[in-house]
């Protein structure tokens, strides 16, 4: 059974039953109102005949039955009473409306409490019938001398009783029909909100959804047009620092995360993609998209956060992966030319010539990673840069490393990944500097030292320089002074973001026309320099 259906049924059988409990509860009110009301009535009435002068001296007539008759009837007539029967101490009945009756002693029983003083109100069956009486005492000269008993038929009470139970029949089932209109607008609008869907289906959609979010690696918030939060994901609890267990649906932005620009992007309804926004230090890329619903009308908006450290590290990656390629490509290049030269000299019978390049080629080589292997044991470190060695030959790019260079005492916590990523950057930046000068010899060189407290690495080329007035204009993503290549830009910015998480600095000196020299001091333990953040300095020479 589809879910409309289901909600329609139980809504009719729902108020069926509250008409069938409310009929039945206001008939037993209205019959309960109406005897008491009866009730009432006949008490009264009998205690303002047991009070008549009137009837009082007729008991002490030779007839009290000729007095009291006429003068009941009358009464009876008045108040609309089925009967008014008086009687003596002894129960013998001096009036009736049925006048034969007269004279006999009067049934029902219910006159004990009566005699001794009280005035009551009784069911009880009578000559006429089942009847609901008020009964009085008659007390003369301080005796009781008779009763006053004025009854209502039940049947009577039943009749109207009756009649209200019809309108209260009618009501109800105006009621059922309202409810069952009722029933299916209400069973309509649901389905038409949930979209058709079934209980199972929306049940199977939350878990998909919730599974959805909580495996996104971007942190995910989202917001009605109140501000309050309705969508969080546990890696939005990570980034806000806010423990899994500690409730953030239904509380506002503002008192979670602030200047977030999501009401702005509810109140301007656009979206805004790839904005940087600090979180406890650390630094977000965010995209905030406006909910729409099928009016096309906002009502909320939904922001996505990822670690713009992350990026960056994929950017090193990417450039380690080229770094790499362009060495092997390099290394094949280099090693293709010498083969040929090998070759040629076997060809031609030069076999001393061919010997002596070999051993040269293998001195050179060898000493040249004999000395890497010692002083920069690190494998990747190492293998690193001779494949940029291996890439400036083939660019003709003298390219030497200091051989005062020591790079032994690295700790284990500061990333590989981390140095290859700067010293390579700057190294390609290098490259790319002194291949735009119109020098015959491009030089290159590199001095790495752990000596101290500090790992320092110093690149200088003698390529055209930097114009130091452009201070760190240099490190940002995107500037560049090499408008002819398409990824520049990107180069010293990854510089910038490895040094800042490495807890280092960078500085740079530059002459125009004589080259550029950038020296990098990354402390071995944090706190080890007085810099609490990354920064620059250049320095005119």
């Amino acid at each position: 059974m589809r879910l409309h259906t289901k909600l329609m049924l139980g809504i009719f059988i729902l108020i069926i039953l509250i008409g069938g409990i409310f009929e039945i509860t206001f008939k037993n009110i209205m019959e309960s109102n109406l005897k008491h009301e009866k009730g009432t009535k006949a008490l009264s009435v009998a205690q303002s005949i047991s009070n008549m002068p009137e009837i009082q001296k007729a008991f002490s007539s030779s007839d009290p039955a000729a007095i009291i008759q006429p003068l009941t009837e009358k009464i009876r007539k008045q108040v609309g009473a089925e009967f008014i029967v008086i009687g003596n101490r002894n129960e013998i009945r001096y009036s009736h409306p049925d006048p034969s009756r007269i004279g006999q002693k009067m049934v029902g029983g219910d006159n004990a409490r009566v005699f001794k003083g009280e005035s009551v109100i009784s069911e009880s069956i009578g000559t006429l019938g089942p009847s609901l009486r008020g009964k009085a005492p008659i007390i003369s000269a301080g005796k009781i001398i008779g009763v006053v008993s004025v009854g209502y038929l039940q049947t009577d009470i039943e009749k109207e009783v009756g009649k209200i139970r019809s309108k209260i029949f009618i009501t109800t089932m105006i009621i059922l029909l309202g409810g069952l209109l009722a029933a299916l607008l209400i069973s309509l609008n649901i389905k038409r909100a949930i979209f058709g869907l079934e209980p199972k289906e929306i049940a199977w959609m939350y878990q998909e959804k919730h599974a959805i979010l909580e495996s996104i690696h971007e942190g995910i918030i989202a917001i009605d047009t109140d501000g309050r939060i309705t969508v969080v994901n546990e890696t939005a609890h990570k980034i806000l620092k806010v423990p899994n267990d500690v409730l953030l649906r239904g509380k506002r932005i503002d008192d979670v995360l602030e200047n977030t620009h999501l009401y702005e992007v509810v109140r301007t309804e656009q979206a805004e993609y790839d904005r940087e926004l600090t979180i406890s230090d650390e630094v977000f890329l965010v995209n905030r998209i406006p909910i729409f619903n099928k009016k096309e009308e906002v009502i909320g908006a939904v922001a996505s956060f990822r670690n713009k450290s992350e990026l960056s590290n994929l950017m090193q990656e990417l450039s380690h992966v080229k770094a790499y390629a362009e060495g092997l490509r390099a290394q094949t290049h280099e090693y293709s030319n010498r083969l040929y030269t090998l070759l040629g000299l076997i060809q031609l019978g030069s076999y001393k010539e061919a010997i002596d390049f070999i051993s040269k080629e293998v001195d050179v080589t060898q000493g040249f990673i004999s000395f890497l292997m010692k002083e920069i044991p690190d494998p990747i470190i190492a293998g690193f840069i001779l494949g940029k060695a291996s890439l400036s030959s083939e660019l003709k790019i003298n390219f030497t490393i200091d051989r005062e260079s020591s790079f032994k005492d690295i700790p284990a916590e500061i990333s590989r990944d981390a140095l290859v990523t700067i010293i390579g950057n700057l190294v390609n930046n290098a490259f790319e500097a002194v291949r735009e000068n119109e020098k015959e010899q491009k030089k290159v060189s590199l001095f790495l030292t752990d000596l101290g407290k500090d790992l320092i690495i110093e690149i200088e080329d003698n390529g055209k320089g930097i114009d130091t007035s452009m201070g760190d204009q240099i490190f940002q993503a995107g500037f560049s002074t090499k408008s002819r290549h398409s990824n520049a830009g990107i180069g010293l910015s990854l510089v910038k973001e490895s040094i800042r998480g490495l807890g280092g600095y960078i500085t740079f000196s530059s002459q125009e026309g004589e080259g550029t020299i950038f020296t990098v001091a990354i402390p071995k333990h944090r706190g080890c320099l007085n810099e609490a953040e990354f920064g620059y300095r250049s320095v005119n020479s």
